[in-house]
């Protein structure tokens, strides 16, 4: 006990005691309480109204609590005070070393020894307070907790309700179109089901009441069923060798996108050019061409989505660079026959047919120089108006090439060089005669050989097999006009734009693609409407013609920029990206317009010479 101590009074102990107990007092609490900063109240929600009452009748527990336990606490203070009465000041407590020292005062501390007090601490919260705030705000977890669920089983209940309803309005609608075309049409009951299914499967589609691999596989059940097809023919769609073209490519693009190849070349391309606003659309857009060479335009978007969205936060700039993956992603996908299905559906289709197909490159030959036309086009639509101001890209910054990298880009390269040599360049080179599907399959199936590739099994479940059950699907449905003859139904139509020259025709074939695309998805359209076109032309237009004007309703197909059901990176732009539908129409229908004008040119002047 300090030697001071003794000139204090003697009630120093009990203004200790008082002050515990007014530091302890409601009014103190109070004031401890107001002194935590409290966030402002919102308006009520639905939550936060069940998390307020469960609060309020937790909050009047702990009171009542708290009253207890007060006055338990003062009758033990009060118990300790008399068991431990404060000792005289005639015998203080004296350390040893202290006691050969004179007990009198200094006179120069002893005034202010006297009026000094004991120092209280800082006002802290009371324990109780703190347990308090802890079990209020495990209740109004709980609550919330409670509510979530909720909220998350009304979601699901919704989903469901919303799938149900589709799939009735599916079945409903084939049934109705099925039965128009037997009663007005006098359609047999094989053309009947026929055109029952193809709305069934339209609405599936579209809606995606079912998951798009099993309304892919639906052929297999219905046309049998029907007559239309027997098992054998149907299934064999399935196994078409364009099917596995595709597959070899879904491989080459998964390894691609697992060792983060995507990254090296879109740094590489947005090193070349300004760091501007048209100089970032222009490098999305060279990006989407490279990767779409070898992935498919879907794959193209999502992998530079995130690029687009982390060079600004301007809403502006967002929205152009936004568009300019999805434009560009759409632009790619003509490059090569891998780049997107209706490619892939249309020279199977040519197979199927009986004309002669087109190569590898020969099909970039072709596209090539549509692709960069309306690359500049696009760079130049999406670049008015936006200011040359310098931005600073903090992307890929970190990212180095890895000897994977390296090798990876080697094997690509390989498979280009081969894929040039097998191409024949009539009448002077005929190729190498190897099959392009077997060479691209190989080197898919190459990715998962050990020390060589960069694939494990697991990484197979990244494929997109369901894509594949869509090819079997429009091959099919191919089959099945063709079986059927239905191109017949639709040949008054076709002949009488037939009169009128064949500019006009594409023209007219363009603009009603481009009108179907706002209903139906580009692959199934493609599935249907070649084979329309190739039944309902045979009397006014040679083979190569009708090539030319399949061809042409390909390619346009993914120039249908408007809305974000057109393509599918206009809607994984729409769904990811956030871009409005009115900034998506307004350059989209431009850009269309400028692919119609360079699709008939090249259709013309230079197209014709390779079919």
């Amino acid at each position: 006990m300090n030697p001071l101590s003794k000139d204090l009074p003697e009630n120093a102990p009990q203004e200790e005691n008082v002050s515990q107990e007014e530091s302890a007092s409601p009014k103190n609490l109070a004031k401890i309480e107001s002194a935590k900063p409290i966030k402002p109240i919102e308006p009520a929600k639905p939550e936060q109204e069940s998390i307020a009452q469960e609060s309020t009748k937790s909050e009047s527990k702990l009171e009542s609590i708290e009253s207890i336990e007060s006055s338990d606490a003062k009758s033990q203070e009060s118990t300790a005070q008399s068991a431990n009465p404060a000792k005289p000041d005639s015998a203080p407590d004296v350390a040893p070393e202290s006691k050969q020292e004179s007990t009198t005062p200094d006179p120069t501390t002893k005034p202010e020894s006297a009026s000094a007090k004991p120092e209280s601490a800082p006002a802290k919260p009371h324990k109780r307070f703190f347990g308090r705030k802890r079990i209020v705000d495990r209740a109004a977890d709980r609550s919330a907790r409670g509510v979530r669920g909720e909220l998350q089983a009304k979601i699901r209940l919704k989903g469901r309700l919303q799938l149900l309803l589709g799939l009735i309005a599916a079945i409903i609608i084939a049934i109705i179109a099925g039965a128009v075309s037997m009663y007005y049409f006098d359609a047999s009951l094989q053309v009947g089901g026929f055109v029952g299914t193809l709305f069934l499967l339209i609405v599936l589609w579209t809606n995606q009441a079912l998951p798009l691999g099993i309304v892919s596989l639906l052929p297999i059940v219905l046309f049998p069923a029907f007559g239309i097809l027997d098992v054998k023919s149907a299934t064999s769609n399935y196994a078409n060798p364009i099917i596995f073209l595709f597959l070899g490519g879904f491989m080459l693009a998964t390894a691609v996108e697992k060792i983060g190849l995507h990254r090296i070349i879109a740094k590489r391309f947005l090193s070349l050019f300004p760091p501007t606003p048209k100089g970032v659309i222009t490098a999305l857009g060279v990006v989407s061409v490279a990767l779409g060479s070898a992935l498919s335009n879907s794959t193209v978007a999502l992998l530079l989505i995130p690029v687009a969205l982390s060079i600004s936060q301007d809403s502006t700039l967002k929205t152009r660079f936004l568009l300019a993956v999805a434009f560009g992603a759409s632009i790619s996908g003509i490059t090569t026959p891998i780049g997107t299905p209706p490619n892939l559906i249309f020279i199977g289709f040519l197979e199927t047919a009986g004309f002669e197909s087109i190569g590898f490159v020969t099909w970039i030959l072709m596209m090539l120089p549509l692709t960069l036309s309306m690359l500049y086009a696009m760079v130049w639509l999406l670049s008015r108006g936006l200011e040359s101001s310098a931005l600073e890209i903090e992307v890929f910054k970190d990212i180095s090439v890895s000897s994977e990298h390296k090798r990876l880009l080697v094997m690509v390269g390989a498979l280009l060089v081969l894929l040039l040599l097998n191409s024949p360049i009539k009448p002077i080179y005929s190729g190498l005669g190897l099959n392009e599907n077997v060479v691209l399959l190989a080197f898919g199936l190459l990715m998962f050989v050990p020390k060589i590739g960069f694939l494990k099994w697991e990484d197979s479940k990244e494929i997109p097999y369901e894509i594949n059950f869509l090819f079997g699907a429009g091959f099919c449905i191919a089959m099945a006009v063709l079986e059927l003859q239905l191109g017949d139904a639709f040949k008054p139509i076709f002949e009488y734009f037939g009169t009128l020259p064949l500019l006009v025709f594409i023209i007219c074939v363009c603009f009603l693609v481009l009108f179907l695309t706002m209903f139906i998805s580009s692959t199934a359209l493609i599935a249907i409407l070649l084979s329309i076109i190739y039944a309902s032309t045979k009397s006014f237009l040679d083979p190569q013609m009708q090539s030319l004007v399949m061809l042409v309703a390909t390619i346009c197909v993914g120039f249908s920029f408007m809305f974000p059901i057109s393509t599918p990176p206009n809607a994984i732009v729409f769904s990811k990206g956030g871009v409005k539908i009115w900034d998506m129409f307004r350059f989209g229908a431009l850009l269309s317009m400028i692919g119609v004008g360079l699709l008939l040119v090249f259709s013309m002047l230079y197209w014709r010479w390779f079919l």
